[in-house]
């Protein structure tokens, strides 16, 4: 028979449950009972969780000195966890930055054919962090970063709805039909690709200039969809993705997201246990210290 253990005037303690409009849980709360190590490491910003799970298999991980083989091992923030033998620091806050690409970099930590990426472009003092889809090699443009990599999924798949702009630059002819096809939908190679809502801003020569908007982002989508109609894409620039707008940010600056705002900009549906809370405070697109910024805007409900 077990013994009750008792409190200051004989009474059983109180069993309490937390409310249901608690407040966040603090990070050490957060780690109490652990977390799925696949999760573990999609927080932390090295990769997806499928990627982890790819990872696990491959034999890279590993926890306090045991390599692992399965991704339904927990974790906490007092585990060691190593990976391809680098240390994992506990996740920290979710961050995110606006950079602006230019062309010419791969938009990847490596690459096989030795290639300069992005990577080799940042500032060495930036956690490590992943992108929100990619960018291919001569695109230009907005390229979201964070470092919190279940964030950086939900906002790449399509069923959020976040729009991707673009600037395209197209040599060919562009009529009516042209543009009501690509609003329909266009189908290459057996892939079919969602509608794209193309608008002719200006012709130049042979040259036109389009503004383009999707909402999903297959490889090498706008260059493969605008072909297929008889456009060649000759110079693409994104400017958007979702609230997050290029602007006037320059060529190769990166601009950190304030954090108190990140879960007002992207709604209920992209939140993370790591989004702080927003506050209401008077939103700031610029930096008092740089004339040239990314800007923001309003979350479509």
């Amino acid at each position: 028979m077990t013994e009750r253990r008792e409190t200051g005037r004989g009474r059983p303690p109180k069993r309490t449950t937390r409310p249901q409009n608690r407040k966040p849980m603090s990070e050490a709360e957060r780690w109490q009972d652990g977390e799925r190590i696949a999760k573990y490491l999609a927080h932390a910003g090295v990769c997806s969780r499928r990627d982890a799970e790819v990872l696990i298999e491959q034999g890279k991980v590993m926890v306090n000195g045991e390599r692992l083989d399965s991704p339904a091992v927990k974790v906490t923030s007092r585990d060691q966890v190593k990976v391809s033998g680098t240390i994992i620091k506990p996740p920290e806050p979710t961050r995110m930055w606006m950079y602006h690409k230019p062309a010419g970099l791969i938009t990847a930590t490596k690459d096989p054919e030795g290639r300069a990426t992005i990577f080799d472009h940042l500032p060495k003092s930036l956690p490590r962090v992943v992108t929100v889809g990619r960018l291919d090699l001569t695109t230009e443009g907005l390229l979201i970063l964070t470092n919190d990599g279940e964030l950086a999924r939900k906002m790449e798949l399509p069923s959020t709805g976040l729009e991707r702009h673009y600037r395209a630059r197209a040599h060919g002819r562009v009529t009516d039909e042209i543009l009501k096809d690509l609003a329909g939908g266009v189908t290459v190679d057996g892939i079919e690709y969602a509608p794209i809502i193309a608008t002719l801003e200006r012709t130049t020569g042979t040259n036109n200039w389009l503004h383009v908007v999707l909402k999903e982002g297959k490889n090498r989508e706008v260059r493969k969809a605008l072909a297929s109609v008889g456009l060649t894409v000759n110079r693409l620039i994104r400017t958007v993705y979702g609230p997050f707008e290029l602007a006037d940010l320059a060529s190769g600056a990166l601009e950190e997201v304030p954090a108190n705002r990140l879960a007002d900009l992207l709604g209920p549906e992209m939140k993370t246990d790591r989004m702080e809370e927003p506050r209401n405070s008077r939103p700031q697109n610029r930096r008092p210290d740089s004339r040239k910024s990314g800007s923001f805007r309003k979350r479509r409900k």
